[in-house]
């Protein structure tokens, strides 16, 4: 399978040092990044009135000197800010800072902020531990609250390579260039909002490098993950591609379970049937006639029901009523497979019908942050911390596979790598889009998908068709049920 690959910063600096052992010395690759990086700059401003680089003590420092030294060069206007302490560049970047110096670059000591032109972020790299100390802090506010253009050198200072999450400050890029390795943490939780445009330059490594040094998690294309949906037999019928059951929509919370049946028909189910509060079935006949909806008042009257679907999704306005505890009890008492979303999540979370400990093999479950940290009993600022290791930690306790949504999503299952789902827009941060993902995962297994391979694929077909219905309507005034007049288009025939 084709994907990107993603690494925390200590498999980043093996790279870096396996990419010196094949005989390219640091200050080389130092002159690459710094080159690539002056490249990336004048490809978007082509004539920038100034550069003005911030520095630090790191080698990320040193990249900034190159860049500065290659603007001298070529007569654009450039100053360099020492935030860090010279004494403690490393060999490679005090050979580039000298390189600059040999240029004519004007070295300043922290001022005021510079009013005009483009600002490049060279200060910290991927080497932060804990908070950003107060002299950078004031250096990152200070551009921030500038507003000029910024370019990031390889990572936005202050965000955290391995987690995504803010170090007390970080610089808000416009442009981050990001070198070797494409470092995980600009992917997901901050990241995203911080890092801007990204590009990447391996810097010429040779791939011998990257087998060397193993990923941390993979970024799986589409039309991949696509390819792992079975083809459809010239004579199948309506059998041949499973039944969804969407369980769900409590008084007045009817139309989360009919987004997920929709989506679930959208999404190659050959039959999909909707249990609801029977005052929700003349409004979903009316929306879905292809939908079969049965109103349902307790537990007792879903249970002859069950025997008809070959997959659950629980949780779609189910609510936290008695209703919903015994609509969420019979389908647990099932060997179906399940996707569990919303409140079917925090019900299992409260410790209600699922005993602590307890796995399944056969079940997605899609919690938000806030879910996922009412199911590891924390807060969401912990699962914001570290997406990666909240991920796994809900796998390993429930089994199955997980989706950790938000802006990355990851999906976690057993056996396979986690994967981070690099496509999505912050117009899908309105009520719903989580409805039609849980009928999208829904139909895949019922399709004949592992929970693994649903998960990983349905979160990806899920944002991929979002980023369309946002190209044409734009993402302020995106809604859930736009996504599924795409989800057809990206499945194809």
């Amino acid at each position: 399978m084709t994907a990107t690959r993603l690494y925390t910063a200590a498999q980043v600096r093996a790279l870096d040092n396996a990419f010196i052992a094949t005989g390219v010395p640091a200050t080389q690759l130092m002159k690459r990044a710094g080159r690539a990086a002056f490249e990336a700059i004048l490809a978007r401003w082509p004539e920038p009135e100034e550069l003005t680089i911030y520095c630090g003590s790191g080698n990320n420092a040193g990249d900034g000197f190159v860049v500065a030294a290659l603007a001298a060069a070529k007569r654009i206007p450039v100053n360099v800010v020492l935030v860090g302490d010279v004494e403690k560049l490393s060999d490679a970047a005090r050979a580039a800072y000298e390189y600059a110096r040999q240029e004519g670059v004007i070295m300043m000591p922290p001022g005021p902020a510079p009013s005009t032109g483009v600002v490049v972020d060279a200060l910290l790299g991927t080497g932060i531990r804990g908070d950003v100390r107060p002299e950078y802090r004031q250096a990152i506010e200070q551009i921030n609250a500038r507003g000029l253009p910024v370019v990031a050198l390889d990572i936005p200072s202050g965000v955290s390579a391995d987690t995504g999450s803010e170090c007390g400050v970080a610089i808000k890029a416009q442009l981050t260039i990001s070198f070797i390795g494409l470092k995980r943490g600009l992917l997901t939780g901050r990241g995203p909002a911080l890092t801007g445009e990204l590009v990447f330059d391996d810097l010429g490594a040779p791939e011998a490098i990257y087998k060397e040094v193993e990923a941390s998690l993979l970024a799986p294309e589409y039309s991949d993950l696509r390819a792992l949906l079975p083809e459809r037999e010239a004579d199948a019928h309506k059998g041949s591609f499973g039944h969804v059951m969407v369980i769900g929509g409590d008084t007045g919370r009817g139309g989360a379970a009919l987004m997920a049946a929709e989506a679930a028909a959208r999404s190659g189910a050959g039959l999909v049937s909707l249990a609801t509060r029977p005052e929700h079935v003349p409004a979903a006949l009316a929306r879905r006639p292809e939908v079969m909806t049965c109103g349902v008042i307790s537990g007792q009257e879903l249970e002859p029901w069950l025997a008809r679907p070959s997959v659950l999704v629980v949780g779609p306005g189910l609510g936290d009523s008695p209703w919903s505890e015994q609509m969420l009890q019979q389908a647990l008492a099932t060997d179906l497979p399940l996707v569990l979303d919303a409140d079917a999540l925090n019900l299992i979370a409260a410790g209600k019908l699922w005993p602590e400990g307890k796995t399944r093999a056969n079940w997605i479950l899609t919690p938000h942050p806030g879910e996922a940290a009412r199911l590891l009993n924390t807060d969401t600022a912990a699962v914001q911390a570290d997406r990666f290791a909240a991920a796994d930690s809900i796998q390993q306790r429930f089994g199955g596979a997980v989706v950790l949504k938000g802006a990355g999503s990851l999906v976690a299952a057993d056996d396979v790598p986690l994967q981070l789902i690099s496509a999505g827009n912050p117009g899908m941060a309105s009520g719903g889009m989580g409805d039609v993902l849980s009928g999208v995962l829904g139909a895949l297994i019922a399709q004949g998908m592992s929970v693994a391979n649903a998960a990983a694929l349905g979160a990806s077909l899920h944002a991929h068709s979002a980023d369309l219905a946002a190209e044409e309507r734009g993402q302020i005034s995106l809604l859930a049920t736009d996504l599924l007049d795409y989800l057809g288009a990206l499945l194809g025939d």
